[in-house]
């Protein structure tokens, strides 16, 4: 480990003075909201119209949710290889590869409507995944030289400026749909025009300036306070597990429901006569409502605690589920306002459990461990897409919608046991570790 002596001069600087960490904390979330609102429509186009693409291709309701199980399933693999960038070379090389990357999945999307080719498709699809996984792990960045009075809030701003790319998007549909025709290419695939537009921006953004790059400075800081106090690591390493369970137990669960349900409504939508317009509307409202709310998700979780936004995300989500099951097929109002319910309760599972994992981590082991957590919940997503459109072939969007919602419900007893004994010490922990700064 290098000293304070041996350090980098431009890395020196920043573990001496408090006053330029609080500088660069604030300049990476100015860069991270500007990233964030191109990565933000990179994700909502593609997903808007992911289920309706290759519902088109294949000629049939029952794989209907195979794109966004394909699509998690690359932000999976995404996630760990980002996670590790990351971890090894710091937010700037790992984010900026993953949004590059989704890039790349958009275009390869774009040619595979253009040629009828469902292999390149599906294999565009796992790349565009990246996007995904680099736009969820952009949240941490924010975290980096943040206090514990301050997490739950650099996590909301990360993801309340998503909310303007994740808004534009799917109401950009119609617009991008027009534009694809004009140059030869399938109404549907203009969406994913857009996303790679907006993928690669926003990677270019974090490649150029997101210097100096807020985890190595956070790693550095890090080491020296650390350096020679062997005890409290340990200690705080036995109870961390404890920790990182807990916060990947709400995400994942919270990811399971969001995606089984926001998958199928537009294919629901679809099979009752709904139009493009209408779909896109609703899932606006519906990606509006899982960013949107976060600067106040964010403040309430550094306020009235973990525990008490994890259950009020568990009724949101049960609210949501019973909602949409006994919407009337005709009534756009009951379906935005049940997919309104199911963005904002994953907006509180999900801001909830990342301010869990970053309480439970440190800079030395953060990022490797968010990209695995990250993996989970990715996984976690791909299952919720690939089963709900058999769920759905087999039985009804009603059914669906009504389980995920009782699914939501019973996970919260887990939660509250799960994190009860030691969510006083992480909160105590991060007190101490921010009067110390």
């Amino acid at each position: 480990m290098l000293n304070n002596n041996e350090q980098p001069k431009w890395l020196q600087k920043y573990i001496e003075s408090p006053e330029k960490q609080r500088q660069l904390y604030r300049r990476t979330l100015i860069i991270v909201v500007i990233s964030q609102i191109f990565g933000g429509a990179g994700l909502a186009a593609g997903l808007t119209v992911g289920a309706l693409l290759a519902q088109d291709m294949l000629g049939t309701n029952s794989y209907a949710g195979v794109p966004v199980a394909l699509f998690t399933l690359g932000s999976a693999a995404s996630a760990l290889l980002v996670g590790r960038i990351s971890q090894h070379f710091g937010r700037r090389s790992g984010l900026a590869t993953g949004f590059l990357t989704g890039g790349l999945g958009a275009i390869g999307v774009v040619i595979a409507a253009l040629t009828n080719n469902i292999a390149l498709l599906f294999a565009s699809l796992l790349i565009y995944g990246a996007g995904n996984a680099t736009n969820l792990q952009a949240r941490y960045a924010g975290t980096d030289l943040a206090n514990s009075t301050q997490r739950g809030t650099a996590i909301s701003i990360a993801m309340v400026s998503t909310t303007l790319g994740a808004v534009a998007g799917p109401n950009l549909v119609d617009v991008m749909g027009g534009f694809a025709i004009s140059i030869g290419v399938p109404a549907l695939a203009g969406p994913f025009i857009l996303a790679a537009a907006a993928f690669t921006l926003a990677g270019l953004v974090l490649l150029v300036l997101l210097r100096p790059d807020p985890l190595l400075v956070a790693k550095a800081i890090d080491e020296l306070k650390t350096d020679g106090d062997h005890h409290n690591v340990k200690r705080s390493s036995k109870l961390n597990k404890r920790g990182i369970f807990a916060g990947a137990t709400i995400m994942v669960s919270t990811q399971i429901v969001m995606v089984s349900i926001m998958t199928m409504t537009p294919v629901h939508m679809g099979d009752h006569g709904h139009g493009l317009r209408a779909v896109g509307l609703i899932i606006g409202f519906h990606i509006g409502a899982m960013y949107l709310p976060s600067l106040v998700t964010g403040i309430l979780v550094d306020k009235i605690g973990r525990n008490a936004m994890v259950i009020a995300a568990g009724g949101i989500l049960l609210a949501s589920g019973v909602l949409a099951a006994v919407a009337p097929v005709d009534s756009l109002l009951v379906l935005i306002i049940s997919l309104v319910l199911l963005g904002l309760g994953w907006n509180f599972g999900l801001i909830s459990g990342t301010t869990i994992i970053v309480d439970a981590t440190n800079p030395s082991n953060r990022a490797k461990i968010q990209g695995t957590v990250d993996v989970l919940i990715a996984l976690a997503g791909a299952s919720g897409g690939a089963l709900s459109g058999i769920v759905v072939a087999h039985s009804s969007y009603a059914a669906l919608s009504l389980a995920g919602g009782i699914f939501s419900l019973l996970l919260i007893p887990v939660v509250i046991w799960s994190l009860s004994d030691h969510n006083h010490y992480f909160l105590k922990k991060g007190s101490i570790q921010g009067k110390s700064r």
